[in-house]
């Protein structure tokens, strides 16, 4: 946490700035000694999704999955840790449980590769409470004390309306991304999203001040989820989507307030 913004830091802080805008502004409404901790975190999670989709040749794609596999083999180990603009500030900010969380999250990215569809809704509640629910624990036990399950449900909540924002992309590119794509069963999925989302919030008490910045990137869930809920066919026509001004007020008050 005392982590000063050096190159490696720095070069997290502009990936995030480039390819995940959403997360890179709510982590600078965090506070400055949040920002080495998530910068690392939110750095890691691009380079992992994208690995999938840089190449065409699935096996390269599992090698690159497996590099960063081995490199959270060495942080959750402690010892010698491979030099990286990413991996090296990584190392200073997890423990084995929350390097284990992250590998978790590794493998279930696994699923891109594949380019299956979802088996059930099991499957498809496992993917999102894996990846964005699991990058979402370990973002918070990486900044103080937190009960699992709330980062769990905010998770939940935010990967699924960011899932449905890549839903369009994801089936131009020839991907099946819902186990039902019909508008109700989309509405359904919405409103479950909305209620674990309330859960977490309901349960602010149980998350120590500085975890409570890993819960930023929540400012954009809730109107996504309840457009999502009202107007279901705006996820598969790509019209999910929240004015930028009432978007950025949305965050500021909530990074002053505490309430995210």
């Amino acid at each position: 946490m005392s982590q000063r913004f050096d190159a490696d830091l720095t070069a997290c802080a502009d990936l995030v700035r480039r390819a995940d805008p959403d997360r890179f502004m709510a982590a600078m409404a965090a506070p400055v000694a949040a920002r080495a901790v998530l910068f690392p975190v939110y750095a890691f999670n691009l380079e992992v999704a994208r690995a999938p989709w840089v190449t065409q040749e699935p096996m390269i794609a599992e090698m690159r999955l497996q590099w960063w596999a081995d490199a959270l083999d060495e942080i959750a180990a402690g010892g010698l840790v491979r030099r990286h603009e990413v991996v090296t500030p990584l190392a200073h900010v997890l423990d084995a449980p929350g390097a284990a969380l992250l590998a978790d999250l590794v493998e279930a990215r696994r699923w891109d590769i594949a380019r299956d569809p979802f088996e059930d809704a099991a499957q498809f509640t496992q993917y999102i409470e894996t990846t964005s629910g699991n990058l979402m624990q370990a973002a918070v036990r990486a900044l103080g004390p937190a009960a699992p399950e709330v980062a769990r449900n905010a998770g939940y909540a935010l990967g699924l309306a960011n899932w449905f924002r890549a839903i369009p992309a994801l089936e131009a590119a020839g991907r099946k991304p819902l186990v039902d794509g019909r508008p109700e069963a989309v509405q359904a999925l919405a409103k479950d999203g909305l209620v674990r989302l309330r859960r977490a919030r309901r349960a602010r008490g149980q998350v120590s001040h500085m975890a409570g910045a890993a819960f930023l990137p929540l400012w954009l869930a809730g109107p996504l989820l309840r457009q999502a809920a009202r107007d279901p066919r705006a996820v598969a026509e790509g019209r999910l989507a929240v004015a930028p001004a009432r978007a950025r007020l949305s965050l500021m008050v909530r990074a002053l307030s505490g309430r995210w």
